[in-house]
């Protein structure tokens, strides 16, 4: 139950503490992204004196004591343990439940559609007492029934999800394929037409702020920017670890195309034919993926290693080891891998791919995307100068400190809510 001491507008004032209600149709940041959002913005505005509830479908998030969790179950049918069915047969008794899995069955994700139908509903039979509801890129049509029953709302796109289905595309030949992908990604839809009504929204860099209002058709007016945070809790300097020689750490394993892996790999390839090279990969590719292939056509197994998934509090010791991380991506809304491992010290190389470019300034080497020659120079280059590797770390960590905490994230986002509540009336 959400909380119900909040009277009406009570935090409209300029000070006042606001009951603020996350939303989230998947939570958990083993999940992606906006778990790790979620988690972290909640915990901030929390800190800030703010009262919070996360309401989200399952997978569920993992948070911090004194954050209310409201879960709304859906089918969860991308469980392992339940994969592409319901738990228990009975679950499809509900038509919205049956609209569910008929939508995955034909190849579609209609996860965010459906729980945008149970908020709506959750909100109109529990009636719960929030200053601000705050949607988390769900975008879906029942959100919109949420100001007409008195809550202000507000959403946050982290990026537009039409880069990721456009990359997708052109790096299949197969028409039946990019049929699939069409399919899969037809939300989108529904998400273009829920964004053009929805204000304001916030987004995390003025790159995704441009390319959503383009993609999405939706009045740049509508937009404010907030950068995300780094949590400093888990990516900070090791200083009694030394730096190996030679090493390069990325994060980004998934075999999806817009992570660029593949060029990343392409550089490696060409460098150890000169000179002593190690890549440490966080994660595991795909059985018989294209990851998994390229490292086999290349012969590089030797100079590559795929860590499998690691906790948070392992990632200070593998930046710490790392004499550079990279950053390979073709497009970034935000780059959260940049910004933590510039909150570890460690040199990065990053490419110019989407918003990529504002998180790093001048704190470290950028190269265009998709481009793996380019890579390899820069590479090469920072391996020579260590001196230059030192400088660059350096200014990584200060600009983390000075521009990308979660507490500043936190307070830019309170202003976005008091603007929705005045707004609202």
């Amino acid at each position: 139950m959400g909380h119900t001491s909040a009277g009406g507008k009570h935090g409209s004032g300029t000070d006042e503490p606001l009951s603020i209600c996350l939303l989230s149709y998947r939570g958990n940041p083993t999940c992606g992204g906006q778990g790790v959002y979620i988690n972290y913005l909640s915990r901030a505005l929390k800190d800030l004196g703010h009262r919070v509830d996360v309401i989200s479908g399952p997978p569920y998030p993992e948070l911090d004591d004194g954050i209310g969790l409201i879960k709304l179950p859906g089918l969860d049918l991308y469980n392992p343990e339940h994969l592409f069915r319901p738990a228990r047969i009975t679950n499809l008794v509900s038509p919205l439940n049956q609209l569910e899995f008929l939508g995955m069955s034909t190849g579609g994700f209609p996860e965010p559609f459906t729980f945008g139908w149970r908020v709506l509903h959750y909100f109109r039979v529990k009636h719960p007492r929030y200053d601000v509801v705050h949607d988390n890129q769900c975008l879906a049509y029942g959100l919109l029934g949420l100001p007409r029953l008195g809550y202000p709302t507000v959403a946050t796109i982290h990026h537009p999800i039409t880069v990721d289905r456009d990359v997708e595309i052109r790096s299949t030949g197969s028409l039946f394929k990019k049929f699939k992908i069409f399919r899969w990604y037809s939300f989108l839809g529904m998400q273009k037409r829920v964004a053009r009504k929805m204000e304001p929204i916030i987004t995390v860099s003025k790159c995704s702020k441009r390319d959503i209002s383009r993609d999405f058709k939706a009045a740049q007016s509508r937009f404010r920017v907030v950068p995300n945070g780094i949590n400093t809790d888990y990516f900070y300097p090791l200083s009694n670890v030394s730096r190996a020689e030679n090493r390069l750490f990325v994060t980004n394993s998934a075999d999806t195309p817009l992570k660029g892996l593949r060029y990343l790999l392409l550089a490696v390839h060409s460098i150890r034919k000169q000179r002593d090279i190690h890549l440490t990969v966080v994660g595991t590719p795909k059985k018989y993926g294209v990851i998994e292939r390229l490292v086999k056509e290349l012969k590089i197994g030797d100079n590559v290693t795929f860590t499998g998934r690691i906790e948070y509090e392992e990632f200070a010791r593998y930046y710490a080891e790392a004499t550079i991380a990279v950053i390979p991506s073709i497009y970034e809304g935000f780059g959260m891998p940049v910004g933590e491992a510039m909150a570890c010290g460690v040199p990065v190389i990053s490419t110019t791919g989407g918003a990529l470019p504002e998180v790093v300034g001048d704190a470290g080497v950028l190269v265009p995307p998709g481009d793996a020659a380019a890579l390899e120079r820069a590479i090469i280059d920072l391996l020579d100068n260590p001196e230059k590797r030192e400088r660059l770390g350096k200014a990584g960590l200060r600009r983390v400190q000075e521009s990308f905490t979660w507490r500043h994230a936190a307070l830019k986002t309170v202003d976005v809510y008091r603007e929705a509540i005045h707004a609202h009336g």
